[in-house]
């Protein structure tokens, strides 16, 4: 039997296995809480920086801690981040960098933007899955860049 302890998978000792086989069979295992992906944070102070160094695709969210659909969505990156190592998954908290939230008039959380070569794409606006999420990224790309905010 394995044992998750935080987001490492660690073997228990044998002795342990036969009671925890009944306490822990229906927890279930995914694969971000195996294998822990990170969600870069991006503040006020380095958001612009960070983007401009950042080749390739990026998507922004914008978010709280105590959102629950930015707490789901931040989930749905972490599958997405392993689903699709080359995409480029940034947040920031809307509560502590007010400034950025002005800048990109954002008026819900949580909010996404696409960035392609650390220019400004587009709003995007999707369910939040991954399957949905990288159809809208897709479709997106395929149209002009928009006027940044």
């Amino acid at each position: 039997m394995t044992v998750i302890t935080g987001r490492v998978r660690t073997q228990s000792p044998p002795s342990l296995q036969r009671g925890c086989d009944r306490l822990y069979s229906h927890v279930p295992t995914s694969y971000t809480q195996i294998h822990p992906v990170t969600v870069a944070t991006l503040s006020q102070f380095d958001f612009h920086h960070t983007l401009a160094d950042t080749p390739g695709i990026s998507l922004v969210m914008f978010g709280t801690t105590d959102c629950g659909s930015c707490r789901h969505l931040k989930r749905v990156f972490a599958e997405m981040a392993v689903l699709d190592p080359q995409l480029h998954l940034f947040e920031v908290d809307a509560q502590r960098d007010t400034a950025l939230v002005r800048e990109f008039e954002v008026f819900h959380l949580p909010s996404m933007f696409l960035f392609r070569d650390g220019h400004f794409h587009c709003p995007l606006h999707s369910p939040a899955t991954p399957d949905a999420l990288r159809r809208h990224i897709d479709q997106a790309l395929t149209a002009p860049a928009q006027e940044a905010p």
